[in-house]
């Protein structure tokens, strides 16, 4: 991290740690943080900020005990959807104004007070001529484009507030950069970190700065590893993690092509090896939750005694379970970065820039190391991938 930290900071568009991975890269960023103030001298007293959009989230996993220990304050966001007549009265007035960015001014009101009356303690502590830092740590979110708007519109907000900004971990689609809108939006940061080879390259070619643009691991591969509970059925060195999530299977371009590909490499386990298999969910939000699809697959094998259904947790309890595991089959991004940091052979079952560009950085090649889940044809391309796999990274 080559981010002068001697100034207030703010984290912004984190959704919140029922995402854990969203928690991973801001448990890691506030420690990251934390470690470069302590051996620069920084004051502690400078305010570290996660704007969050769930508070409640982050307090029942890790970033609560980080909050406890001083290192951030948790801010919630404004939701504008859960106020009625705020809504209405803002959605008139960017009606008859044209004003896009009112409803994220909204969304970081509360949150933009908070801070000011901490710039206000910490007056003294720091040398003004350096602007406060506002950091995107939602980078991977660019690679979806139903999220450009609110993410360009967030980053204006900070923008005219006078932050200096960076886009931290980001993962962008190349093609993506053909819009102008986003272009323009990645050329008004200071400060880009891209966390796969793709994403650099594609934004070098754009006509990205090399002086602002930064190649650099996802922060999430400096997690700590937490010793996980005891769970009967999870055999430590003998058990095949699984993660399977409804957003890869949205996806899928043959209907019900990656349960079928994941019940049959189960019957595969079960019958020709000793191997136990855990199925550990990554997300845990009502809205887009791994347990599901994962719970439909215990169903079918509960009664094996072979498969365990691991429950929630920190994502630093997570990576402890996956750590254990001797092979790792992840649709979530940062559930296979905890496999890749911790050494355990991984196959991502991926739809986008970012399983492709990390697997790339690390292997030299995506394939066989990620199976896109839009070309998943044949039932058993699953098994296959894993004895290949197998073989390639005993």
């Amino acid at each position: 991290m080559d981010i002068n930290v001697n100034r207030p900071i703010v984290l912004y568009m984190h959704a919140g740690s029922g995402n854990h991975g969203c928690e991973a890269i801001a448990n890691t960023t506030v420690k990251m943080i934390a470690e470069k103030r302590r051996q620069e001298g920084v004051s502690t007293k400078l305010p570290v900020f996660i704007v969050t959009n769930s508070a409640e989230e982050d307090r029942k996993y890790s970033l609560g005990k980080l909050e406890k220990k001083g290192l951030c304050t948790i801010v919630e966001e404004n939701h504008i959807d859960r106020h009625f007549f705020d809504h209405l009265i803002y959605y008139i007035y960017r009606k008859l104004s044209g004003d896009e960015e009112s409803f994220l001014r909204y969304r970081f009101k509360d949150a933009g007070i908070a801070f000011n009356e901490a710039l206000e303690r910490c007056e003294g502590e720091w040398d003004n001529t350096h602007r406060p830092l506002a950091i995107s740590i939602g980078g991977d979110n660019y690679c979806y484009p139903e999220m450009l708007s609110d993410l360009i519109l967030a980053h204006n907000v900070f923008i005219d507030r006078g932050f200096k900004t960076i886009l931290w971990g980001c993962s962008i689609e190349p093609d993506s950069l053909e819009d102008k809108n986003l272009l323009d939006d990645m050329k008004a940061f200071d400060l880009i970190y891209a966390r796969e080879s793709i994403t650099y390259n594609a934004l070098k070619a754009a006509g990205i700065e090399e002086e602002i643009l930064f190649l650099e691991e996802d922060p999430a591969f400096k997690l700590d590893t937490k010793e996980p509970k005891e769970k009967e059925g999870f055999v430590p060195g003998k058990t095949i993690g699984i993660n399977l999530s409804p957003m890869v299977q949205d996806r899928e371009s043959t209907p019900g092509i990656t349960m079928k590909n994941y019940t049959n490499f189960i019957d595969h386990v079960l019958k020709e090896t000793d191997l136990n298999i855990a199925l550990i969910p990554h997300v845990v939000w009502p809205t887009n939750d791994d347990r599901k699809p994962l719970s439909e697959l215990f169903s079918l094998y509960k009664d094996t005694g072979r498969v365990v259904m691991i429950d929630d947790c920190s994502a630093e309890e997570l990576k402890g379970y996956i750590s254990k595991c001797c092979f790792f089959i992840g649709a979530r991004t940062h559930s296979t970065i905890a496999a890749y940091s911790s050494k355990v052979p991984t196959l991502v079952i991926g739809y986008s820039v970012k399983s492709r560009g990390i697997a790339t950085d690390l292997f030299g090649t995506y394939e066989n190391y990620v199976l896109p889940v839009q070309e998943l044809k044949e039932e058993d391309s699953l098994i296959k991938a894993y004895e290949f796999l197998k073989e390639r990274l005993a």
